[in-house]
């Protein structure tokens, strides 16, 4: 099995749905401009599984990489339906990696965000939001 799609779709999905709109109001402005169709479809796919699929069928086409090689060479039997099927069998399946990465962050994400905002909390109440006080390198 390799990950370099789900690798490659997890970082995409990242970036367009949760960094770029944080970045600034440019790319809010630019999905604003888009047309409707477009700017409907961006906002409905949130889903890292939906969107993963779509990436992983571009990304494979692009980069020729399988997530499962064995489905590039299906049985001859199937005809001219292999590759198709092949490709639509591997972006599921990548797909389903996006997503379990992606829920698999959130999930992760959580916990440590709440560490962090409890030890913002604690170094502001023992030592009176000073934190310089408590690194004694801090002065030198």
């Amino acid at each position: 099995m390799n990950i370099e799609l789900v690798l490659m779709g997890v970082a995409l999905y990242i970036l367009i749905w949760e960094k770029l709109p944080e970045w600034g109001d440019w790319f809010n402005r630019l999905i604003a401009e888009l047309p409707s169709p477009l700017r409907s479809l961006y906002e409905q796919w949130h889903c890292p599984y939906c969107v993963g699929f779509w990436m992983a069928l571009v990304l494979h086409g692009l980069t020729g990489i399988w997530t499962l090689p064995a489905l590039g060479e299906l049985p001859s039997y199937l005809g001219h339906s292999a590759l198709p099927l092949g490709w639509f069998l591997d972006a599921l399946v990548t797909a389903t990696l996006i997503y379990t990465v992606v829920i698999g962050l959130r999930a992760l994400g959580l916990p440590a965000m709440k560490a962090h905002l409890m030890k913002d909390e604690f170094m502001k109440s023992a030592f009176g939001g000073d934190e310089s006080a408590a690194q004694p390198n801090a002065q030198e």
